[in-house]
């Protein structure tokens, strides 16, 4: 008899956890979703590596569909239009509270979002929390109710000295007064709570007690770079970095001008930047000769007066000695210094025009050693990502089509600028000679793998750069900015208004125009046509007058003489037919008979 097989191992059963999260839509619900969908139900944090967390999350992404066990995750839409999140199994929008409620009752756990971000999610919460605790007796087990919330959702601690950020904007940020901040309309009270709001949090607690694996222990300041760059990245708000080259006259700094307004970015010329460069150094020497050293130190504690003093002394003998023009050494300096300001490094930039050559772009965008960035790229040497441009934009025309552009341009133009006949042949001249090298300044660009866009002006027929400007915007792709501010779109809808009201005035005006001028046009055809109507009728009249004279006299010679004598025998006689007396009497008394 056959031993009876004993039972085998016990086989791990997944339970599928159903997790509900309001406002999938939203930044911090979505990662929390994305998240979640990637982790299975009742693992710890140390059965996921680092490793191995990037690699689910990217075969998840790319598959729209977790591995087994993970969570399924639902949830409400803040907007009906919303994509729908690829890591979610269902997602819901308008929903009346008897049916949330229903899908509620379906899930394990539910986590509602109140964050700043989405505070009108407290209500609905609050009602979600009271409907499920009616229903408790109808659970099958225990579920989870979780709210999503932030600092900034519930602090209330006053700041000890409130600061204004520097790394952030376009550097136009002004430090006010506490009063001030209530007097400035652009601010509702919601703003100005968030920004007087205590973040100061000591996480030793959180940090001993729960298994969280920390991206920025040292906390918000000392990581604002890489929280930046994670706020940039997650809403699209990446700085566009441009540069144009090409020959003069061939309209770069109108292309430039034209795509800086497009865009939104800094329109950077080389003249503009050397001269806000040493004005800004004046202005720091001159505040130290009638200030004092020490209160300068106080009032400029970033610049070191003496170092500016001596850089001013050194860029003024240098001109001396160049004729009026500063070594690259210098331009190169403050070009960088440009570059790593806060509106370039924000918003973007368009450089006009430089550098000119191999040398120079290597010296600009090239890493020095004490600049620590981790992102580097480029085959050859490393670079500073911060400030290389991410377009090249090289325009170009034949010699004969620049100088005709040169020729045709207005005397007011052309008087005191780098056009007259001389200055423009020569630079011409110098930058076809830099060009014909193997180290040009598209061969850099080529070499760290930023490949120009190269636009021949000439062979586009179009003096108002048009086309160029259309394909470069084509090349770049849309603006990656928050779009316009709300005075800009209320300036931009009373504008539209105006050109709509003005385009409705010009063609109901066209229109009376030509409803006048079909009726003046009709009134003269009518009466056109009325005098040639009543010409016809007279030529008729006068046709039938000459050609009825010979059928009267014939009548009037040999008709009407019978015809009477006819009629008074007729009167006499009296017959019963008066008619075929009349007739019988004319065949009878026919002259020609006769």
């Amino acid at each position: 008899m056959a031993e009876e097989e004993g039972p085998g191992p016990a086989e791990k059963v997944l339970r599928v956890q159903r997790v509900f999260i309001s406002v999938l839509d939203s930044y911090s619900s979505g990662n929390l979703g994305k998240y979640l969908a990637n982790c299975v139900a009742g693992a710890s944090l140390e059965e996921i590596t680092e490793e191995e967390e990037e690699d689910e999350t990217k075969s998840a992404a790319q598959e729209g569909r977790g591995k087994e066990g993970t969570f399924q995750i639902v949830g409400t839409l803040a907007k009906p239009d919303s994509p729908h999140p690829n890591f979610a199994v269902e997602t819901y929008s308008n929903l009346s509270r008897e049916e949330l409620l229903m899908h509620l009752m379906e899930c394990d756990v539910i986590i509602y979002n109140i964050t700043t971000e989405h505070a009108q999610q407290v209500e609905e919460a609050i009602w979600a929390a009271s409907a499920l605790n009616e229903e408790i007796k109808h659970f099958e087990k225990r579920k989870l109710f979780i709210l999503l919330s932030t600092v900034m959702t519930w602090a209330q601690s006053k700041p000890l000295d409130p600061c204004i950020s520097k790394h952030t904007g376009p550097g136009k940020i002004q430090k006010v007064p506490k009063e001030n901040a209530f007097l400035t309309k652009e601010l509702t009270q919601e703003h100005i709570d968030h920004l007087l709001v205590n973040l100061r949090m000591e996480a030793l607690f959180v940090k001993e007690n729960f298994n969280i694996r920390w991206v920025a222990q040292t906390g918000f300041v000392e990581n604002i770079n890489s929280i930046l760059k994670e706020y940039k990245l997650s809403r699209g708000l990446m700085p566009i970095k441009i540069c144009i080259l090409g020959p003069p006259a061939v309209g770069k700094s109108s292309i430039a001008e034209e795509l800086a307004k497009h865009y939104k970015l800094h329109h950077i010329k080389l003249k503009d930047v050397v001269s806000e460069a040493i004005a800004k150094l004046e202005s720091i020497v001159a505040l130290k000769d009638t200030t004092g050293e020490e209160e300068v130190e106080e009032e400029e504690q970033e610049e070191n007066v003496e170092e500016a003093q001596e850089l001013l002394e050194g860029i003024k003998e240098n001109m001396e000695q160049n004729a009026g023009r500063l070594e690259d050494q210098y331009i190169i300096r403050f070009m960088k210094e440009k570059l790593k300001s806060m509106p370039c490094r924000n918003q973007g930039y368009i450089l006009d025009g430089y550098p000119k050559t191999y040398d120079q772009a290597k010296e600009l965008f090239n890493q020095e050693d004490d600049e620590d960035d981790d992102e580097m790229r480029g085959k050859m040497f490393p670079i500073n990502e911060l400030i290389t441009p991410e377009f090249v934009c090289g325009l170009d025309a034949s010699d004969e089509f620049l100088k005709e552009r040169v020729i045709n341009l207005p005397e007011s133009v052309v008087a005191g600028t780098h056009y007259s006949q001389d200055r423009f042949l020569r630079a011409l001249s110098n930058y076809r000679d830099i060009n014909t090298d193997d180290e040009t300044v598209f061969n850099y660009f080529d070499e760290i793998e930023v490949h120009p866009i190269y636009i021949d002006v000439g062979k586009l027929e179009d003096a108002q750069n048009r086309l160029a400007i259309k394909k470069l915007i084509k090349e770049i792709g849309e603006p990656r900015n928050y779009g316009l501010t709300e005075e800009e779109k209320a300036e931009e809808e009373k504008r539209r208004a105006e050109e709509c009201l003005a385009r409705e005035a010009a063609k109901q005006a066209e229109y009376e125009h030509k409803e006048a001028t079909e009726t003046a046009e009709r009134i003269a055809r009518w009466e056109e046509w009325s005098q040639r109507l009543e010409e016809v009728k007279r030529q008729e009249r006068e046709l039938l007058e000459a050609q009825s004279v010979p059928l009267r006299n014939y009548l009037m010679t040999y008709v009407m003489p019978t015809l009477m004598q006819g009629l008074n025998e007729c009167c006499k006689l009296r017959p019963d037919d008066p008619i075929d007396f009349l007739a019988e009497y004319l065949f009878k008394n026919n002259p020609e008979m006769q």
